[in-house]
């Protein structure tokens, strides 16, 4: 049975996905990965298409990328804003056979397997079929996400925290699934598979604006999606949303996120995988 539909869905969200993307961020990560021109190379849920034009920057001039997506409103908004020669955007949902697409000598897949918790190890199994022996399969995710910030009275740190349990039942989060990474890959064997530890969400002083139009998204979308009560405020979740944006826009506030990056290449002789 597939976990709920994905509970960031807003009708801003593909302008949330585009807006929290570092283009120099994601060109680093993927070229650490080894990432290069003449690939082939499917990008796995890629939200509003604009990591797949990304990644195509690094591949021109011959190589060529598939950006997928559940969402078929994303896919058709990527097609429209960046589908051009060398790109393109296939609707399809990663738990399911991805058969069709073509074999591919690299896989991304960034911010994806933390919606799927209970299915995270399978979805890598599954995409393991698209990638050609002695390919790169490159998972980029986040460990401790949305929990990491200091200045929180007890209150607003217990309903953080109730958040994240409730989606974690309710809606298959995994906010823990980047230290997972590693073992993904070791467990399906491997080789050369290595790891990159680095701040995703490095915030101090005045938030950007779009720090903090992403961080009231998951407050505004998540938090109130979540089930949890807010038992600990009389306003519930209106006020429990009050004090998380007086407490963001405190320039005193310090919020990280630790984002782990892992990478390992696909056996010649992998027929069993």
């Amino acid at each position: 049975m597939h976990p709920p539909e994905y509970f960031m869905e807003s009708h801003e969200e593909t302008l949330r996905l585009e807006m929290k993307i570092d283009d120099m961020a994601l060109k680093k990560q993927a070229r650490w990965a080894g990432i290069k021109p003449g690939m082939q190379v499917v990008d796995l849920g890629c939200g509003s298409g604009k990591t797949t034009f990304l990644l195509h920057k690094l591949l021109e001039p011959k190589g060529k990328v598939v950006g997928i997506d559940i969402c078929k409103e994303r896919i058709e908004y990527a097609k429209k804003n960046y589908g051009k020669e060398g790109i393109e955007f296939v609707q399809k949902d990663i738990r399911e056979p991805l058969d069709g697409i073509g074999m591919f000598d690299f896989i991304w897949i960034r911010f994806v397997l933390e919606y799927y918790r209970s299915k995270s190890f399978d979805i890598v199994k599954n995409i393991n079929r698209i990638l050609k022996p002695g390919g790169i399969v490159c998972l980029i995710d986040l460990d401790y996400n949305c929990l990491r910030h200091f200045g929180l009275s007890n209150r607003l740190k217990g309903a953080i925290y109730g958040i994240i349990k409730a989606l974690e039942k309710n809606a298959d989060f995994d906010p823990y699934v980047g230290i997972k990474l590693y073992s993904f890959l070791y467990d399906l064997g491997y080789q050369d598979i290595n790891v990159n530890l680095s701040p995703h969400h490095l915030i101090f002083g005045k938030a950007k604006e779009k720090e903090t139009f992403n961080w009231m998204k998951k407050v505004e979308v998540a938090a109130k999606k979540s089930g949890y009560p807010f038992e600990e405020y009389n306003g519930r979740y209106e006020e429990f949303f009050e004090e998380f944006k007086q407490f963001f826009s405190d320039p005193r506030r310090f919020t990280y996120t630790p984002i782990i990056s892992c990478r390992g290449c696909k056996p010649l002789n992998s027929s069993h995988l």
